[in-house]
C-alpha cells in the first residue's frame, strides 16, 4: 500500500480523490448508500463539483471526526496495538484509477485496521451486544462495502468496526464487531468500479435540474353570488361564472409530463373541487330563498357537473400519465440493457450471454418524482450491467480455454453455450476431464484395432508357414521317392548289364572298371542327393523353428479322439513340446503330422511285438 500525507481539504486532498476509486463512495457507486445516489456520483466525479455542505451536515462530520478520536484509545485496547490514522492507495488500478482509502486507524504492521461510525438506531439493532463483540454478518451492507476496499487497499486481515456516542468526553453508549473480508463482495466492488469507469467515459450532462415543484398559484374563480330580490327573481354571476370557468379548465395541462405540470394540474384539481363546493353551497342558499329556482339550480347543476367532470378526468388523467412515465423509464433501462448484452455477444462473437433479469419494476415501488424514479432505474441497470460484464469475462475465459486446450477436440463440447457459463476452474476441469475419456476411449480403440490386427498377421503367417512346412515335406517326400525310384532303376540296369551278355567280350579288367565306373557314378548321384536332402530338412527346420507354439495337448487329443499325456508324447513318441502357457503345454502347428506319424508308427511296432510273442 502507498501511503499520502494529506490534510483534509486541501486543494492536494481533493485533487487526490478526484483520481482515484475512493472507499467513501464505493456505496453509493453500489447503489446502496443512505446519503448519495449513483447518479450524483457520476455527476460529481464528471464534474467535479459537489453539493455545499450544510450547516447541519457539517456539524454531524464535526461529531464524527470528535467521536472517532476519542474512541480510537477504546479500539487500541481492544485491537491491543497502536493505530494510526492514514490515507492510503493500491497499485491496483481499475478503469484508470488506483482503489484509494482513508482509514481511522491501521497498526504498524498495516494488518488491522479501525474504522469508526456514529452510533445510531440501524447500528443498535444491527450491534445489539453493548460493550461487548458482536457479528458483522448484520451490519448494513454499505458499511460492509466501503471496509472490503479497506482490505482490499490494505492488505489487513480484519478491521475493528466500532460505533459510539459521547456526553462531552464521556463514553455513553458502544457497540463494536470484526469484519473479514468476503471474496464475493469484494468482486462485486471491482466490477461495480470497472462498470462506474465506462459509464463515467460515455457521461452526457443531464437537463438543468428544475427547481423544487410548487404547484403556480391558481387563478381565483369568482366567487358564486346568488340571491333573490323583492320580486323573486334570480340576481346571480352564474353567466359570468360559467364563463370564468370554461376558460380556467382550458389553462389545464392536459398530458402533463413534467414534474411542474403535474403539481400544477393537481392544485387545478383542488380549485375545482373548491368550485363544486361553492355552487352546491349557493345552489342551496337560492333555494333557501325560494326564488327563481329552476332556472339557478339548471345552472348550478350544469356548472357544477362542468367543474366535477373536468375534475375528474384530469384526476385520472394525471394518474394515467404518472404511470405512463413510470412505465416508459422501466422500459428504457430494459432497452438499455439489452443494447449493454448484445454489445457483450458482439464482443463475444456469438450470442453466448444468458439472459439478465433486471427488477426494474420493483426498483421504482414507492417512488414519487421522475427524478428518483429515473435514479432508481439507472442504479439498477448499472448493477445489471456489473452482472453481466461479469459473467461475459467468464464466458470469455472459458472460450480462450476452450480454444487453447480443445481447438482439435470441438466435438466434445456440442453443448458449450451452456456449459461456457460455469466457474473458469469448473470449466478447465470438465474440458480435461472430457478430453482425458475422449483420448482414452480412442486409446482403447486403436489398441483393440492393433490386437486385431496382430492377431491377423499371426493367423497369416501361422498359415505361410504351415503351407511352407507342408509344401517342405511334400518335397522332401517326392525327392525321396524319386531317390528310390533312381536307386531302384540303377539296381535293375546293374543287374540287366550283369545277366545280359555283351556284345563285345570284355576282359575281366574292363569288366572291373566299368564296374567301378558305375558305382562311382552312383555314389556321387547319392552324394548330390544327400546334400539336396540336408538342405530341405534344414529349410523345414528353420521354418519349424520359426513357428510359434500355439497347439494345445488337449486340442491334439481332441482331433485324434484319444488321451494322451505329454510325458508319453515327449518319451515315448520322442516329440518335446515347444513351450507352455501356465499349466497348458503347447506344440507347434507342424508338430501334429510327426506325431500322428510317430503315434501310427509306435502302434504298429505294438503289433509286430504282439505277433512276436
Amino acid at each position: 500500500m502507498k501511503t499520502h500525507t494529506l490534510i483534509q481539504g486541501s486543494p492536494e486532498w481533493h485533487a487526490y480523490r478526484a483520481s482515484v476509486w475512493n472507499a467513501s463512495d464505493a456505496p453509493a457507486m453500489m447503489g446502496c448508500s443512505p446519503y448519495k445516489t449513483r447518479d450524483q456520483l457520476l455527476r460529481e466525479l464528471a464534474t467535479g463539483l459537489t453539493e455545499e455542505v450544510t450547516p447541519e451536515q457539517q456539524r454531524r462530520f464535526d461529531d464524527g471526526h470528535r467521536f472517532e478520536e476519542l474512541a480510537r484509545p477504546l479500539a487500541e485496547q481492544l485491537i491491543g496495538q497502536e493505530l494510526f490514522p492514514v490515507t492510503g492507495s493500491s497499485d491496483e488500478v481499475i478503469g484508470g484509477r488506483a482503489l484509494s482509502a482513508s482509514f481511522d486507524g491501521l497498526t504498524m504492521l498495516e494488518d488491522m485496521g479501525y474504522e469508526h461510525k456514529s452510533l445510531n438506531n440501524d447500528l443498535r439493532a444491527a450491534l445489539p451486544m453493548s460493550g461487548k463483540a458482536n457479528s458483522s454478518d448484520t451490519l448494513p451492507l454499505h458499511y460492509c462495502i466501503q471496509m472490503e476496499q479497506q482490505l482490499m487497499v490494505s492488505g489487513a486481515e480484519r478491521i475493528l468496526f466500532v460505533a459510539s456516542t459521547w456526553s462531552g468526553d464521556r463514553l455513553t453508549e458502544e457497540r463494536h464487531c470484526w469484519y473479514y473480508s468476503d471474496p464475493a463482495l469484494r468482486d462485486k466492488i471491482r466490477a461495480g468500479w470497472a462498470q462506474l469507469a465506462a459509464d463515467l467515459a460515455a457521461y452526457t450532462l443531464p437537463e438543468p435540474k428544475a427547481a423544487p415543484v410548487v404547484a403556480a398559484v391558481q387563478e381565483s374563480l369568482p366567487a358564486v353570488s346568488v340571491k333573490v330580490n323583492g320580486a323573486l327573481a334570480i340576481v346571480s354571476n352564474l353567466p359570468d361564472f360559467g364563463q370564468a370557468l370554461r376558460e380556467y379548465i382550458a389553462k389545464i395541462p392536459e398530458k402533463p409530463s413534467t414534474d411542474q405540470e403535474f403539481a400544477d394540474t393537481e392544485a387545478a384539481c383542488k380549485a375545482l373541487k373548491r368550485a363544486e363546493d361553492a355552487l352546491e353551497a349557493a345552489e342551496n342558499n337560492a333555494l333557501a330563498q325560494l326564488s327563481d329556482v329552476d332556472t339557478m339550480r339548471r345552472l348550478v347543476a350544469d356548472f357544477k357537473a362542468l367543474a366535477r367532470n373536468t375534475r375528474l378526468q384530469r384526476e385520472k388523467l394525471v394518474a394515467q400519465r404518472k404511470d405512463q412515465i413510470r412505465e416508459e423509464i422501466v422500459m428504457e433501462g430494459r432497452r438499455a440493457l439489452n443494447d449493454h448484452l448484445a454489445s457483450l455477444n458482439t464482443r463475444l462473437g456469438k450470442p453466448w450471454m444468458p439472459t439478465i433479469t433486471a427488477d426494474f419494476a420493483g426498483a421504482v415501488k414507492g417512488k414519487r418524482t421522475i427524478d428518483s424514479l429515473r435514479d432508481a432505474v439507472n442504479t439498477t441497470l448499472a448493477q445489471a450491467k456489473i452482472q453481466a460484464n461479469e459473467i461475459a469475462d467468464r464466458i470469455q475465459l472459458n472460450l480462450n480455454t476452450l480454444r487453447d486446450q480443445a481447438s482439435e477436440h470441438g466435438f466434445l463440447f456440442a453443448d458449450a453455450s451452456t456449459i461456457v457459463q460455469k466457474a473458469p476452474e469448473d470449466f478447465a476441469l470438465l474440458v480435461k476431464a472430457r478430453i482425458a475419456e475422449h483420448q482414452q476411449a480412442e486409446a482403447a480403440r486403436l489398441e483393440a484395432e492393433r490386437e486385431r490386427i496382430r492377431r491377423e498377421e499371426a493367423a497369416r503367417l501361422e498359415r505361410e508357414q504351415a503351407a511352407a512346412q507342408a509344401r517342405a515335406e511334400q518335397e522332401a517326400r517326392q525327392t525321396e521317392a524319386k531317390r528310390i525310384e533312381a536307386e531302384r532303376d540303377q539296381q535293375a540296369a546293374l543287374q540287366t548289364s550283369l545277366v545280359e551278355p555283351a556284345a563285345p567280350v570284355l576282359s575281366d579288367k574292363a569288366v572291373a572298371d566299368a564296374k567301378a565306373g558305375a558305382h562311382i557314378s552312383r555314389v556321387a548321384d547319392l552324394g548330390r542327393q544327400a546334400v539336396q536332402m540336408a538342405e530341405q530338412v534344414d529349410m523345414v527346420k528353420a521354418a519349424h523353428a520359426a513357428e510359434p507354439a500355439t497347439l494345445k495337448l488337449g486340442d491334439i487329443c481332441a482331433r485324434l479322439g484319444i488321451t494322451m499325456t505329454a510325458a508319453f508324447v515327449a518319451d515315448t513318441l520322442g516329440i518335446k513340446p515347444s513351450a507352455t502357457d501356465k499349466r497348458a503345454v503347447l506344440f507347434k502347428e507342424s508338430d501334429y503330422p510327426r506325431i500322428c506319424r510317430a503315434l501310427a508308427q509306435h502302434a504298429m511296432a505294438s503289433i509286430d511285438q504282439l505277433q512276436a510273442a
